[in-house]
């Protein structure tokens, strides 16, 4: 039985790189890119109603297509020339794997699954953010919970015809399939990262403002896509106060409008930054030993650095995360944004980063003004 599981987990990860590869090696020949495309996903459809509140009257399934829809028009609004794509516009079931191929075969710059929470209890409130990735929570009841939302989403999969042949025998019930989780490396970390904090820094802002935080956790929906992904939850159906937010128009307008503001903010990250180097890596990353306190411009000077990665927690020196790189940390909300370098212009920092990008492929340009961080323009 072990040999059997195993073989079906070797055989889910090679068709999954089979699927995914193709992707990940192409190379644009531009310069500069800019984010053209964005898919959004509403969870759930047809048969598959999702979560549903207690008095049975809503569905997970037509909130997430109307929130969906609404940050659709704020982006085409905004921005004419950025295609959107739904991977449903209806009250339809469409397979997970479908979802993700639906932004593979457009060559998607980003992918957005949204999702509404539920629990037995009406008590748990609050939003949160999801990027693919075996779970980095040790908190034991926080890594019992994010597993169980993790099995509740994977479990559409079984209304799906012949679903183990499709997905190589994975089952979503099954502690053993995800084992297959440890081994896979998200090669849009950085960038899944990025989007989810400015999500939930926007959350903060109401109407539901418990922010639950950003978590790593295996959701298939994710595994396949070959661009930076997130999945969000925008609250929880299971709670009174959440689902009256939820249920009104002015509710569903403001989530839109918090998922539309951080995807702006992303967009003026990946635009700004979007620099593919054609040219070999040079050597010169220079090493430290992590990260240094909190610090940076608080003189009202304007430095300029190569920003590697954000965290909702804060590391110590030395931590294997910042690979030989020294890099300060800035507070923003509840996360710590980590920037490596020291330089009095942009033109300093962009070549700092063809270095830094070595070892951080998603690195980017910041300024650094007042101890806040920004993009550099």
């Amino acid at each position: 039985m072990k040999y059997l599981a195993s073989h079906s987990i070797l055989t889910f990860l090679s068709a999954l790189l089979a699927v995914t590869m193709p992707f990940l090696c192409h190379a644009e020949p531009e310069s500069k890119v800019r984010l053209k495309t964005v898919v959004l996903d509403p969870g759930h459809g047809g048969h598959d109603a999702g979560c549903v509140s207690k008095d049975g009257k809503t569905y997970e399934k037509n909130l997430t297509l109307s929130i969906a829809r609404q940050v659709g028009n704020k982006i085409k609004a905004a921005y004419p020339d950025v295609k959107v794509i739904y991977t449903r516009t209806t009250d339809k079931f469409i397979p997970l794997n479908e979802r993700a191929e639906i932004a593979n075969r457009n060559k998607a710059d980003l992918f957005i699954s949204i999702h509404i929470n539920a629990v037995d209890s009406s008590s748990p409130t609050g939003t949160s953010a999801h990027v693919l990735g075996p779970s980095s929570n040790k908190n034991r009841d926080t890594f019992s919970e994010s597993m169980e939302l993790c099995r509740r989403e994977n479990s559409v999969i079984l209304l799906e015809d012949d679903y183990s042949t499709a997905y190589q025998g994975f089952n979503p019930n099954d502690p053993e399939s995800y084992i297959i989780f440890n081994l896979l490396q998200n090669a849009h970390l950085q960038q899944s990262l990025q989007l989810a904090t400015l999500v939930q820094e926007r959350m903060g802002e109401g109407p539901i403002k418990k922010n639950r935080g950003i978590s790593r956790d295996p959701f298939l929906v994710l595994v396949r896509t070959a661009m930076p992904s997130v999945l969000l939850e925008l609250g929880f159906i299971s709670n009174s106060s959440d689902l009256s937010v939820l249920r009104s128009k002015s509710g569903q307008d403001k989530l839109a409008q918090n998922v539309f503001d951080a995807f702006s903010e992303y967009k003026e990250y990946y635009d700004e930054s979007g620099i593919i180097e054609n040219t070999p890596a040079q050597d010169g990353v220079s090493a430290g030993n992590g990260v240094s306190s909190d610090s940076g411009g608080d003189d009202g000077s304007v430095r300029y650095g190569v920003q590697v990665f954000v965290l909702s927690r804060k590391l110590p020196a030395g931590d294997p995360a910042f690979k030989g790189i020294s890099c300060d940390s800035y507070k923003s909300g509840k996360n710590y944004k980590y920037v490596a370098g020291d330089c009095s212009s942009i033109a300093e920092a962009r070549s700092f980063l063809r270095k830094v990008r070595q070892k951080f492929p998603d690195a980017y340009v910041v300024k650094i003004e007042n101890g806040t961080v920004a993009p550099a323009k």
